[in-house]
């Protein structure tokens, strides 16, 4: 038990009142009944399910880990829920169109780095790691069809996403329906007190609570975070390629961070850290180029060490501000007598496609250092060990086979 010493109930309290509030956008049944539990003494299981369709964890996540770290020191237990079951069925809770499958193998190479990297944020000594397979492959279709019955199709497609894929006469698959029945499953199997999920995972939150209620437990509480933006300005997501991973080395991770629109640094410093909110102000007032620049150390720092933190800021303002290129800051891209610009980086994935190069270079972002000149033509072939800048912050090395 805890919450018991009074010395510690009122720093105990200004902890509670933080959680409920940085980054919360919606506390189910309410946020005075989760208050109530908190303080109640009650030792919680708070769940969080990731499924590995990609093998980092990004720092959209960062949002949710963050607040699991909070749970935790106030004694909680995280359960993490690694969806190696879920994953390969896919949750479309946040997609225009039907999300592919994966194979179970490329759910098994994805997976390997995810603990890791989620201990980055959390402390494994309060951590449950489990994967839903131990419970979601022995069901059988008798059990499925019981769950299934606690639901409706038409709660189903009222889902503003697939609603909207129906009206546009998109596909919706039958195993679409069946993700929110295995994510609410998951809270049965691990007793969960507490869920926490995106906005986007609202129906699949709320699907825990109508299972658990269904099959004899007490409802967990839902609590619903912010979303935060890519690189990009769109949802940060893996398969647009917009993400800041807990896993980037801290030059790429600085990088990155400083790469994202201004209009952004305010929600980062407030979802994806812990800088007390007084000194965010102070921060925010700077200028933008100064916030941001102290946003991506505090990042770095997080995920990596102050010394590396400071390394990457210097570097930074070394190589993009007062435009000293290293080659050591380079990524090496091979291409062959045959391959133009485009070929070349395409083909590597520092860019993700030629229609992006092409807007790159009429916006005069892509200069070969080494020639000190302006690259206006995607087809022209590189010169062997040539130097590019590409917008702020990729550097390359070209290098002939």
């Amino acid at each position: 038990m805890f919450l018991r010493n009074n010395s510690n109930v009122s720093t105990d309290n200004v902890k509670i009142e933080e959680l409920l509030s940085r980054s919360v956008n919606e506390v189910i049944p309410s946020n005075e009944s989760l208050r109530k539990l908190l303080l109640s003494g009650k030792k919680l299981r708070i769940k969080l399910g990731i499924d590995p369709t990609s093998p980092n964890v990004h720092i959209g996540r960062a949002v949710t880990l963050l607040k699991l770290k909070d749970f935790q020191d106030l004694g909680h237990t995280v359960v993490f829920i690694i969806g190696d079951a879920t994953g390969v069925v896919g949750d479309t809770s946040d997609k225009t169109s039907e999300r592919p499958m994966l194979s179970r193998a490329e759910i098994e190479k994805n997976l390997t780095e995810y603990v890791n990297q989620v201990e980055k944020i959390l402390n494994k000594k309060q951590l449950e790691v489990r994967h839903n397979s131990e419970w979601l492959l022995q069901l059988d279709y008798a059990e499925i069809g019981e769950q299934a019955n606690a639901f409706s199709v038409a709660e189903f497609i009222a889902r503003d996403n697939i609603r909207k894929r129906l009206d546009e006469g998109k596909r919706v698959s039958l195993r679409e329906v069946l993700y929110p029945l295995m994510q609410g499953y998951d809270s049965v199997a691990v007793k969960a007190d507490v869920e926490l999920g995106g906005t986007d995972q609202r129906f699949n939150l709320l699907a825990g609570r109508t299972l658990q209620e269904k099959l004899g437990q007490f409802p967990q509480h839902v609590l619903m975070t912010e979303l935060i933006l890519g690189t990009d300005g769109r949802k940060m997501s893996s398969s647009w390629g917009n993400t800041i991973n807990l896993n980037d080395a801290p030059n790429d991770m600085f990088g990155k961070v400083m790469s994202i629109p201004d209009t952004l640094i305010k929600e980062y410093f407030v979802h994806v850290t812990r800088v007390p909110f007084k000194d965010i102000e102070i921060i925010t007032a700077l200028s933008p180029r100064d916030a941001k620049l102290a946003l991506a150390t505090e990042i770095v720092r997080m995920y990596h060490s102050i010394t590396d933190a400071e390394k990457a800021r210097d570097r930074f303002i070394s190589v993009f501000s007062k435009g000293e290129i290293s080659e050591e800051d380079a990524v090496e891209v091979r291409f062959t007598r045959e391959q133009s610009y485009a070929d070349a980086l395409v083909m590597a994935k520092v860019v993700q496609s030629k229609t992006e190069l092409r807007r790159l270079i009429s916006a005069g972002a892509v200069s070969s250092i080494t020639r000190t000149e302006t690259i206006d033509d995607l087809n022209e072939v590189p010169q062997d060990q040539e130097i590019l800048k590409i917008g702020k912050r990729r550097i390359v090395k070209m290098v002939k086979n």
